[in-house]
């Protein structure tokens, strides 16, 4: 994922950490917040993924005038491509956040992805399993690392059928 600017707002945060059920005033309270050790709002540690939203390419990110990701006739809302025929599904193993210091509320940051290691393992059900590393950096505009994040996606070597 890329974002060239991903803006790092309380009233996000605060929405966001609703969406995950945490309570913690933390995220939305700035008299609490200003009153603790890290000094004002901070962001939940999965927050960063929210700055897919900000990058035009990314593939659940709905566009105008094009079926969205999870609607339509089809399970996912797009007919299959030709690149998905013949193969299991793909299917998200892992992810992991490295923080260098809290996200502040008010902050801008750039995403950018790189791949990382690739590899294969024999499955039990789903045949060759094919996993890939993403990792997205997120700097401020002055070149800080603040977050370090890496995916790793699975894609099956063949079709899992359901048994039962």
């Amino acid at each position: 994922m890329t974002a060239e600017r991903f803006p790092v707002e309380a009233g996000h945060i605060m929405l966001f950490a609703r969406s995950i059920r945490d309570p913690n005033p933390i995220y939305c309270d700035a008299e609490h917040a200003s009153a603790a050790e890290v000094g004002g709002i901070i962001a939940p540690p999965t927050f960063v993924q929210a700055s897919a939203q900000f990058d035009p390419e990314y593939v659940l990110r709905p566009k105008l005038d094009e079926p969205w990701f999870g609607s339509g006739r089809e399970a996912t809302g797009r007919p299959p491509s030709q690149e998905s025929r013949g193969v299991g599904g793909g299917l998200h193993a892992e992810q992991h956040y490295e923080y260098q210091r809290p996200l502040m509320a008010g902050e801008v940051l750039q995403a950018h992805e790189r791949d990382g290691e690739t590899w294969t393992k024999q499955g039990r059900r789903g045949g060759t399993l094919h996993f890939t590393e993403k990792i997205t950096e997120y700097r401020t505009p002055g070149g800080e690392l603040v977050v370090t994040a890496r995916s790793v996606g699975v894609i099956t070597g063949q079709v899992v059928e359901h048994e039962g």
